[in-house]
């Protein structure tokens, strides 16, 4: 079956599947108000999902290709869940999310099946994963045309590795209770191994293929591998729930690394954004043998976790979002507030305590989801700890110029 005949048997034409916004529902009216964060988007008045315009850009999409996407969702009069949020269209048709995003994938899909030329094939197929990818965003349990889009943003990403200098392996690690979960081990071209390798923890509202311009031009010019494993209920990970104990299912991966043949384990640095540094964070308090050191960026580890005042300012996907993680599909906030209180790696006990493993927290100024407080903990907890800011003035440069200075400073801990 060609690519073409694949897109198309998974996006039939239908009216009948959920709409992203109406999965997780509320007893009450939600309290929680919309607001800005760093990189992570903009909640817009209009607009239910948060618009990544500065992290989509950084994968690679043009922006005037993202204001034409988000132009057609705009203007199209289908029938919404909400009449005043313009991305729940309803079924898979124009002006539908997914539908939007899938087909401006698949004309990049098209492009690369027709070019003669391997770099770039290699280019076109990785802006067709990184669209399927923001088609399936922000990645809820039970969002149908979500799943469709993330099996062609695998199969696309998987694609684009073929055409490039870098080798990707798809590896299956056996878990507690007969369960496997699947990892993307990326190998750099130019040193030879076993290599010295990056754990990748991604965020909740993002999958694997996201994390391709972290190992090309930060992580593979210095040596590394990158391992990464998506988050549970997210990408590969979808059929695990995440629960308090938020590394368990990175923890049975990182004790393998010892069966990778690709891998040296005794040169394991672990890298986490947002609520992946919870898990990469937790992970140097379960398994400092294995850790030679631990960096993240905007953690969520403590603040938003258990501040109400915080949690009032994040915007309402975000709730959907850690909800749906939780398994939790009915919210009471109350509830809910409470729950996500025991995620909070102080109140479990960790935070606080000396750490042996070296760790380095990156913040933005003014960032809701992660205050300087998350950081600071970070860096005081560890025996080898330091943090970063990064200015509000310049959060796209500036990030850019943090994931230099932490590959940097893994080079120096793990290497």
């Amino acid at each position: 079956m060609t690519k073409k005949n694949l897109s198309e048997s998974l996006f039939k034409p239908q009216f009948k599947q959920r709409e992203t916004s109406t999965l997780v529902k509320y007893t009450c009216p939600q309290s929680i108000a919309a607001s800005d964060n760093m990189l992570g988007g903009k909640r817009r008045e209009h607009w239910y999902r948060m618009i990544n315009w500065l992290t989509w850009i950084w994968r690679g999409i043009n922006p005037l290709e993202i204001q034409d996407v988000l132009s057609r969702i705009a203007v199209t009069d289908a029938e919404r869940s909400s009449d005043h949020l313009l991305d729940t269209v309803v079924g898979y048709r124009k002006g539908n999310w997914a539908f939007e995003w899938s087909q401006q994938a698949m004309h990049w899909q098209q492009k690369a099946l027709h070019t003669e030329e391997t770099e770039k094939a290699g280019a076109y197929w990785l802006k067709a994963a990184t669209l399927y990818s923001i088609a399936a965003y922000p990645h809820l349990r039970g969002d149908e045309l979500a799943d469709q889009a993330s099996a062609l943003a695998n199969k696309a990403y998987e694609k684009a590795a073929r055409f490039s200098d870098y080798e990707l392996k798809k590896l299956e690690f056996q878990l507690e209770g007969g369960k496997s979960v699947t990892g993307l081990l990326h190998l750099p071209s130019h040193v030879q191994g076993p290599y010295p390798t990056i754990l990748v923890c991604t965020s909740l509202d993002s999958v694997q293929s996201d994390c391709w311009r972290l190992f090309r031009e930060y992580l593979a010019p210095l040596g590394f591998a990158m391992l990464t494993v998506d988050a549970p209920s997210v990408g590969y990970s979808a059929k695990f729930t995440l629960t308090q104990d938020t590394c368990s299912l990175h923890q049975q991966v990182l004790q393998q690394l010892n069966s990778v043949p690709w891998i040296d384990h005794t040169r394991i640095g672990v890298f986490g954004f947002r609520f992946g540094a919870n898990i990469a964070v937790r992970l140097a308090y379960l398994e400092p043998k294995l850790i030679k050191g631990v960096s993240v960026v905007g953690p969520v580890v403590h603040e938003l976790l258990h501040n109400e005042k915080l949690q009032q300012k994040i915007p309402s996907m975000y709730i959907d979002v850690l909800a749906s993680r939780l398994g939790i599909f009915h919210v009471d906030e109350e509830s809910l507030r409470s729950e996500m209180s025991c995620y909070s790696l102080k109140k479990q006990g960790l935070l606080g305590r000396r750490c042996t493993v070296p760790m380095h927290s990156v913040y933005w100024e003014d960032d809701i989801f992660s205050p300087r407080k998350d950081s600071k903990l970070i860096a005081m907890s560890s025996m080898d700890g330091s943090l970063r800011a990064i200015p509000s003035a310049s959060t796209y440069s500036g990030f850019s110029k943090a994931l230099h200075e932490i590959s940097v400073w893994l080079k120096d801990k793990v290497i």
